[in-house]
């Protein structure tokens, strides 16, 4: 065969591929609770993880009469990215009260790790909950998913036994068994969300990161493989960055010879906590003004099903006190979840503590 030839039958054999490498992310939506916009967002802050910026939003679509959606394309970054899909129930006139700083408590998202070649499915699960199943091509894509269902249930021990004492001795292990699932993902980016909820200051883990920065190389390491598999990258130099500042607010040991810059340097952190303290304390300012707004649209049975939740009563208690089946309660019980955007009573109880 003449090289010309064989060029020839090269580009043929392989323009197909070129043509074709687009993704598709399609699935259901309950159209019974959820019959707003849906939202395809490309996340490159990772600490933008969930909630509503309209700066990454890049499609929004609609479903069928059955619920069905999907977004397709071939604009994406080759690469692993992360996407969250979503919608909203809040009205057009409340949007922009209700969305600030993101916080949208009438809204239900996945997050996933997808390239542009990739072809991910949102079926429904039980019950038709919607957003809580991933089946895709990229064998990424559902592990936000499964360090979620980690996280539930490390939630769930240090609930069960709300001792300081059972929080020392448990930390440390469910701190190494999310890095190390994490680890064993082969994809730095898994690492890098559980980074992101390990590090975040107003979670009660940030003391303990704080520690165990001085002393574990793990950190230096995901760094190194960040700048291996994503360099110059968003999520690199953002963590980069926030790696080197959470080193020096711990690192009390400098030169003479930088102390000039050790102050400005001071100086900047010192406002870059006060600036962050102000707006997690104006974030749950608006947590509870939400969670107020949301409990007035409570019927008198439900906020009495709500108070007896809070003070640990189980279902059957609930129905003796109120007089009612099992099964009423319940009921009272998934309308309840419905208002409040949670899936558990572990969430309900979440609430209502005091940061």
């Amino acid at each position: 065969m003449k090289p010309s030839s064989f060029i020839i039958y090269f580009i043929l054999l392989i323009l197909p591929k070129i043509l074709l490498a687009q993704y598709e992310f399609s699935g259901y939506a309950d159209n019974k609770n959820w019959s707003g916009d849906i939202y395809l967002s490309l996340i490159e802050d990772y600490r933008q993880l969930s909630g509503i910026y309209p700066e990454q939003i890049i499609q929004k679509t609609v479903s069928d009469s059955t619920g069905y959606f999907s977004f397709s394309g071939d604009n994406l970054p080759l690469q692993n990215h992360m996407y969250r899909i979503h919608t909203e129930g809040c009205s057009g006139q409340t949007e922009k009260q209700i969305h600030f700083n993101g916080v949208c408590p009438d809204s239900k998202e996945i997050l996933f790790i997808a390239t542009n070649t990739d072809t991910i499915t949102l079926p429904f699960s039980f019950d038709n909950e919607m957003f809580c199943t991933i089946i895709s091509t990229n064998e990424k894509s559902n592990a936000f998913i499964k360090v979620d269902s980690i996280i539930d249930e490390m939630r769930f021990a240090f609930a069960s036994y709300r001792s300081t004492t059972n929080r020392k001795i448990n930390t440390k292990k469910w701190v190494t068994t999310l890095q190390q699932f994490a680890i064993h993902q082969n994809e730095p980016l898994i690492e890098l969300y559980v980074h992101t909820f390990l590090s975040d200051k107003a979670n009660n883990l940030y003391p303990y990161y704080l520690e165990d920065l001085q002393k574990n190389t793990y950190y230096n390491q995901l760094l190194k493989r960040l700048q291996e598999r994503y360099p110059n990258s968003t999520y690199t130099n953002q963590y980069e960055a926030e790696l080197a500042s959470d080193k020096f607010l711990i690192n009390s040991k400098v030169t003479s010879s930088k102390t000039i810059w050790l102050w400005i340097v001071i100086l900047l952190l010192i406002c870059s906590i006060v600036l962050n303290i102000f707006q997690y304390q104006k974030r749950l300012k608006n947590k509870n003004l939400l969670r107020k707004t949301i409990e007035k649209s409570l019927t008198q049975q439900e906020q009495k099903v709500l108070d007896l939740i809070l003070e640990d009563k189980t279902n059957k208690e609930i129905a003796s006190i109120m007089f009612v089946s099992i099964s009423t309660i319940k009921t009272h019980i998934n309308n309840l979840y419905k208002k409040l955007n949670v899936r558990s009573r572990v969430e309900v109880k979440s609430l209502y503590i005091k940061q």
